[in-house]
């Protein structure tokens, strides 16, 4: 039995699996995770209804499960609202993780690239609710030796 906040098996197994370098994908509803996501990815469908889980929600969860030491979101298009969402993940990642944004294709290509260990998709229905986090290090523990 976990008693970890993260439960999900496969998640577990492709977090677990991944290294200092990997990706993970979070992403929104709209994604087109079956033809824009790399060749080693384990891709997860957490979509249980149109806005749950949010990607904000299963970013919390993440980010109490690995180190992440950068995050790349995309760049809203110019007739996008302000993006709320992705306020959401500053404040989450604020800290720990800075944040790039590049257009809808760069991150399209950085999705795709073998480096993509796990992409999640959640029932987020807000646009431009997609981030990709660049797995860091754990910090060294002291063992008293």
């Amino acid at each position: 039995m976990i008693t970890a906040r993260l439960t999900h098996p496969d998640m577990i197994a492709a977090l677990a699996a991944a290294g200092h370098g990997s990706t993970v994908l979070l992403t929104d509803g709209h994604y087109p995770a079956k033809t824009a996501v790399g060749p080693n990815s384990q891709t997860v469908h957490l979509n249980l209804t149109s806005g749950s889980p949010t990607v904000p929600e299963v970013l919390s969860v993440v980010l109490e499960t690995i180190p992440v030491e950068r995050a790349t979101v995309i760049s809203p298009s110019e007739d996008a609202l302000p993006s709320a969402v992705q306020e959401e993940i500053a404040l989450l990642l604020s800290g720990s993780a800075p944040i790039e944004s590049v257009p809808r294709h760069a991150f399209y290509a950085l999705a795709r690239t073998p480096d993509l260990a796990l992409c999640v998709v959640t029932g987020d229905n807000r646009r431009f609710a997609n981030v990709l986090l660049t797995v860091g290090v754990l910090k060294p523990v002291e063992t008293g030796r």
